[in-house]
């Protein structure tokens, strides 16, 4: 059976989209506001994008052979 993933799991892979996108801000353009706008920014779409897609899969722990809705 699979782990079950936890919401540190979703903040972490967030935090380092958005981190790295700072970061590639920072060094194109050399300023920090708009680094860290774009790295503010990155981590909330990541995160509501990662949350959203991880709601789509289902819990299936039912057995096959027994109905779902009875």
């Amino acid at each position: 059976m699979p782990k079950k993933t936890n919401v540190t799991t979703y903040l972490t892979l967030s935090a380092v989209a958005g981190v790295f996108v700072g970061a590639m801000v920072f060094f194109a353009v050399d300023m920090l506001i708009p680094a860290l706008i774009w790295g503010g920014l990155t981590f909330i779409v990541s995160l509501v994008a990662i949350s959203t897609m991880a709601l789509m899969v289902p819990e299936n722990n039912n057995d096959p052979d027994k109905q779902v809705l009875s």
